[in-house]
């Protein structure tokens, strides 16, 4: 710190360094931080700002899983348009909103395939909610005639995921 910062008037009171204040200003902008503080001694400098300009990436994350539903409702539509009755009668729904995976793990061979028997209670595929694996099985015995998802979808409440005759 330079002499000024160091002085005082004849009240006592410090006097402040204007160009250190600056610079540290600079610095907060050059390296995105809020604060800085200083110290030499019994003196201190603190240069701080409003953390709002960093609340913008928080809002900034949300909107992209708005168009995932979007691309999901053609998906079942076009189902549904292929086969109305099977897949609103014999369609495996959703149970909870999250991201649907065919497989147990990346790589891995998928739970079912189209034109697989399964067994009732047979794992059909994963849907993970709140990072836990959520196993959603076969209600009935049956072939699998159609999946309605992709692997790493998100999927909503009462989406159409499989059809099992």
């Amino acid at each position: 710190m330079t002499d000024q910062t160091q002085k005082t008037d004849g009240a006592g009171a410090m006097q402040v360094d204007v160009d250190l204040v600056r610079q540290l200003a600079e610095l907060l902008d050059a390296t995105h931080l809020t604060e800085i503080e200083v110290e030499e001694g019994d003196r201190k400098i603190r240069v701080a700002r409003k953390a709002a300009a960093q609340a913008a990436p928080v809002y900034a994350a949300p909107p992209p899983a708005a168009p995932a539903p979007v691309a999901a409702a053609p998906v079942a539509a076009e189902a549904g348009a292929m086969a109305p009755t099977v897949a609103s009668a014999n369609a495996v729904k959703s149970p909870m909103v999250g991201t649907a995976y065919l497989a147990a793990e990346p790589g891995a061979k998928p739970f079912i395939a189209v034109g697989q028997s399964v067994a009732a209670g047979d794992t059909l595929l994963i849907v993970e909610a709140m990072k836990v694996m959520n196993p959603i099985t076969a209600p009935t015995a049956g072939t699998v005639r159609q999946v309605l998802i992709e692997n790493g979808q998100p999927v909503e409440f009462d989406q159409l995921l499989v059809v099992v005759e």
